[in-house]
């Protein structure tokens, strides 16, 4: 992965299924304190108590961590949390919408639904990683980052508490990186600081 583009990024997007929530526990909290762009996660969950959620990151992270809100402006250095039940969407203003549509890939939150909107709002400046799950979801959001120029790098399947979701992704885009756990804390250290 060439070092260039890392230093491009200008957002970090990260979505999982079954078995992620363990490794952003893991990872995140090696993003630098003072990071400047934003973070946005999207997690399937169910029955899972949002603030809980909002809860365990924020004492895990030096970050501020949020659920994301509807029209509200993107900004850095905030982690950003899509809301249970709906699709989260990048707007072409840096904002955000919430949509409450049918499921994509029997979820919403949908890892694609996120991941194609802000493909064509960040193109080439988006960092997004895949991590563990149990569905294809990400697949073609990886597709349109690709496509638009961004960056791609799933987890490996082999460290993954469920493999299907990142082998799903490297069977059908064009992966920039398969990263251990390890590999993924240095990927977030190095990610652009003010």
């Amino acid at each position: 992965m060439e070092e260039k583009r890392i230093d491009n990024v200008q957002l970090l997007l990260i979505g999982g299924s079954a078995g992620s929530l363990e490794v952003i526990l893991e990872v995140l909290p090696n993003l630098p304190t003072n990071l400047s762009i934003p973070v946005v996660i999207i997690l399937h969950r169910k029955n899972f108590n949002d603030l809980l959620l909002i809860d365990l990151l924020s004492i895990k992270l030096s970050l501020p961590v949020k659920e994301a809100e509807e029209k509200e402006m993107i900004r850095p250095g905030i982690v950003y949390i899509a809301p249970a039940d709906y699709h989260l969407l990048v707007e072409k203003d840096k904002t955000f919408s919430l949509d409450d549509s049918e499921r994509v890939n029997y979820s919403r939150p949908s890892i694609d639904v996120t991941f194609e909107s802000a493909a064509d709002v960040y193109g080439p400046t988006i960092l997004a990683l895949l991590l563990s799950g149990a569905s294809a979801d990400g697949t073609e959001g990886l597709k349109a980052v690709k496509q638009n120029g961004g960056v791609c790098v799933v987890q490996d399947p082999a460290w993954a508490e469920v493999g299907y979701m990142p082998q799903q992704a490297i069977r059908h885009v064009a992966i920039d990186k398969v990263v251990n756990n390890n590999e993924l804390k240095e990927l977030v250290r190095s990610l652009k600081k003010e």
